[in-house]
């Protein structure tokens, strides 16, 4: 009996404890997704993936950590939409302290379930959060705005959060910190979370209701989240995508392509700068360009190229020097993608190095202009050339290493004697007999050329 009762005990034990232990299992992952450096459409392709991921993995949620806020608009507004309506809980946390969240927190903030933020942080721009075409009437144009602002109004209203910022930062723009989002009647923001693992521990208990009418309540704290990485390709991609990089390989393939107008060889430089044009090209698609400032800095490495053939004393590379930051610098449409711009670094570096090699290059030219060398056939007009075949008037000499055909003006000269060269006619040397040459003179002379024919 004693062990049929502790028997019963056990199972009965066994029973209690297995549904708890198949509910603890049956939670999802979290997953984290990194959001660094400017938002394009090669970051939300891998957003997508991410969100694809999560979802077919009934993850418990989504985080997106957003840590910059540059961003295109055109790209950032789609994916807010797909975030709305997410069938796995998406949270949008923007940190560390001091990320200033941009465009792109404004949008996935306001479509996300949960937006976080840490402290002294900030999301929005000063400039109107949708670029309408200025072709546009004023009519259309308020159709446009007034869709904007309907759909950020609509996402924060869903999740209880304050849309009172919206109007102004869709028509003129605004900027939020943390403070001011949780100081607004309702909060515009639901969580102010230094760090990953406070914002695990306030997401505990918190319930949320899906696009599909589901409703999911958060098993968060004391969780570890799981990271959803870049692929290598996508990885390749968001490089490309990035506006100095862009900037970059474009110079790169205009030296390129230079080089092989200049230095013609077998094309590995012209194929050299067709591939690194090719690269810039992708991130010429993908960004928002202001297509004169593109021309510009074209025109910009063709001026400061032309003068080196031109003889205008660096005023065409000064030119095209300014023509070239002032283009770079403009390059990016700031009303369509906020905060994204080339790094001034890479303009200052770019300008240092062109000119630097610039103002060698006049040196040089300018140096061999006042201090012309004599190189080649004219440099051995005037130097004296010993006879090693008899001059009947044609024959050979000895001059600089080698032997040369020549043909005498002023009658024969036997081997051992030494000629004057006057010119030099198709590869063959004109000299003069010389009557009076110092014997000092002739004895090194033929000493130095006998010792090199002997070699």
């Amino acid at each position: 009996m004693r062990n049929r009762g502790l028997s019963l005990l056990v199972f009965l034990i066994l029973a209690f404890q297995f549904p708890w232990n198949v509910g603890a299992q049956e939670y999802g992952k979290i997953y984290r997704v990194e959001v660094e450096g400017i938002v394009t459409t090669m970051t939300v392709e891998y957003l997508k993936r991410a969100l694809r991921v999560a979802e077919a993995s009934k993850a418990t949620a989504l985080i997106l950590h957003l840590s910059n806020g540059g961003a295109v608009l055109r790209d950032i507004r789609p994916f807010a939409t797909r975030l709305a309506e997410a069938e796995v809980p998406v949270v949008v946390y923007v940190g560390p302290e001091g990320t200033e969240a941009g465009a792109a927190g404004a949008f996935f903030l306001s479509a996300a379930h949960f937006a976080a933020m840490a402290p002294e942080t900030s999301f929005g721009t000063p400039v109107p959060l949708a670029d309408v075409e200025q072709l546009l009437t004023n009519q259309t144009r308020e159709l446009v705005l007034d869709s904007v602002s309907e759909q950020l109004r609509e996402w924060n209203t869903r999740r209880g959060r304050s849309a009172g910022w919206v109007d102004r930062a869709v028509r003129q723009g605004v900027i939020l910190t943390n403070e001011q989002a949780m100081a607004a009647t309702p909060p515009a923001i639901d969580i102010v979370a230094r760090d990953m693992d406070e914002l695990l521990t306030l997401l505990e208990g918190r319930v949320v209701q899906l696009a599909s009418g589901s409703t999911v309540h958060l098993h968060t704290m004391g969780r570890q989240t799981v990271l959803l990485p870049p692929s290598p390709w996508e990885r390749f991609l968001l490089l490309l995508a990035d506006p100095t990089v862009v900037f970059l390989l474009l110079v790169m393939s205009f030296v390129a392509l230079y080089a092989e107008l200049t230095q013609p060889g077998v094309g590995v430089f012209a194929g050299l700068g067709v591939v690194l044009f090719l690269g810039s090209l992708v991130g010429l698609v993908v960004l928002p360009i202001r297509w004169i400032s593109l021309v510009g800095l074209c025109l910009a490495f063709a001026l400061m190229a032309a003068d080196l053939f031109v003889p205008t004393h660096g005023g065409l590379t000064v030119t095209g020097l300014v023509l070239m930051m002032v283009s770079a610098l403009t390059l990016i449409d700031a009303a369509q993608a906020p905060r994204v711009f080339i790094a001034l670094w890479a303009i200052l570096l770019v300008a240092l190095v062109v000119a630097s090699v610039a103002a060698v290059m006049i040196w040089l030219i300018l140096h061999l202009r006042s201090h012309p060398v004599s190189t080649g056939e004219e440099g051995m007009i005037g130097q004296l050339a010993e006879v090693r075949k008899r001059l009947a008037p044609d024959g050979l000499v000895f001059i600089e290493g080698a032997l040369w055909r020549a043909v005498c003006e002023n009658g024969e000269a036997e081997v051992g004697e030494w000629v004057r060269i006057v010119t030099v006619h198709h590869l063959r040397l004109v000299v003069q007999r010389v009557e009076n040459v110092e014997d000092h003179t002739l004895r090194r002379s033929g000493a130095e050329t006998r010792d090199t024919s002997d070699e």
